[in-house]
């Protein structure tokens, strides 16, 4: 009868419940719950910081590869084969596959082959990595990082070849062709090393050892943190410091007359701004070049070689 049937309706069973049946099953917890900080705008997808960070790394990715711990590459037939005609210390040469061979390249793969350098065929696509925006005309040859020595190794060497011997010391030169020149001139007139800052001075590249004509791979080459320690370092050990500097007390004649039976460490200035004046200061002597023309200044590796001249000419007179 309705209403007093004891048969139950559409019950839901204990425990069948979908969720937690008391409390918030912890969302209210973990809703509050801190997130970290704040990611970089740079981090954030889609943010426009994202993005030129992103196009800088690609750009800096395709660039060719000129840092000191990893070397530097030379691109280009002709200056790929004067490199190698100079026997610049090199780690690889890499030739675009299906190359069309002329004079240059076949020279190229012949010079590295007897040089020992490994030679690879890669596709274009690889050879534009490495050149970065440079015209690479189907050659790279990545050149091998300069192992300089240090200033009291190139002393010691210098001084058992010689009661007297002639070191060369640059300062400012930033243009590798004229440090290139400058040891070419150096290794002619009987220098036994050179001596290069680390800062404010171009090292040994694929350019000067093209510029050096080959001197470089048989002139000693040490790098000096500090310049004017470096000079003092020498000077203890006997050699006299003569600097080359248009404002000199005297002529570089009279200095290298005067000191022509001694050892000596020429330092060279950059042109125009000369020495600096902490490493003038540190000298023995300043001396200059005597000019008649109406011409203010040389350039730094003319300037080296007429003084190298004046040296070799006194010393071979006494």
């Amino acid at each position: 009868m309705a209403g007093n049937s004891k048969r139950r309706g559409a019950t839901r069973k204990s425990g069948s419940k979908k969720g937690a049946v008391v409390g918030s099953g912890g969302q209210r917890r973990r809703g509050l719950e801190a997130k970290g900080p704040t990611p970089k705008a740079e981090e954030r997808t889609g943010h426009p910081a994202s993005r030129r960070a992103a196009s800088a790394q690609r750009r800096a990715d395709a660039k060719p590869r000129r840092d000191a711990a990893v070397g530097e590459v030379v691109v280009g037939r002709n200056p790929v084969v004067e490199a190698l005609r100079a026997a610049a210390p090199s780690s690889a040469l890499t030739v675009v596959a299906l190359v069309d061979p002329d004079d240059r390249v076949t020279e190229a793969v012949q010079l590295a082959t007897d040089l020992g350098i490994p030679v690879r065929e890669r596709p274009k696509v690889e050879l534009d990595r490495l050149a970065g925006s440079a015209n690479h005309q189907g050659l790279v040859l990545e050149v091998a990082p300069f192992e300089y020595q240090h200033v009291g190794e190139i002393l010691d060497a210098a001084k058992q070849l010689s009661d007297s011997p002639l070191l060369v010391a640059l300062d400012g030169i930033t243009d590798p062709h004229n440090v290139g020149a400058i040891a070419r001139s150096a290794a002619a007139f009987g220098a036994r090393g050179l001596i290069l800052p680390t800062r404010r001075s171009a090292g040994i590249t694929a350019t000067a050892w093209r510029t050096s004509a080959g001197a470089l791979a048989r002139l000693p080459v040490a790098q000096a943190t500090n310049l004017t320690r470096a000079i003092g370092e020498v000077q203890q050990g006997g050699l006299f410091a003569i600097g080359l500097d248009a404002g000199g007390q005297q002529t570089i004649e009279t200095a290298a007359d005067h000191f022509a039976d001694s050892g000596v460490l020429l330092v060279v200035g950059a042109e125009g701004a000369g020495l600096s004046r902490l490493v003038a200061q540190s000298c023995d002597v300043i001396a200059g070049i005597q000019m008649t023309g109406r011409v203010e200044s040389l350039n730094a590796s003319v300037a080296a070689g007429i003084a190298l001249h004046a040296i070799s000419r006194a010393r071979r007179s006494g």
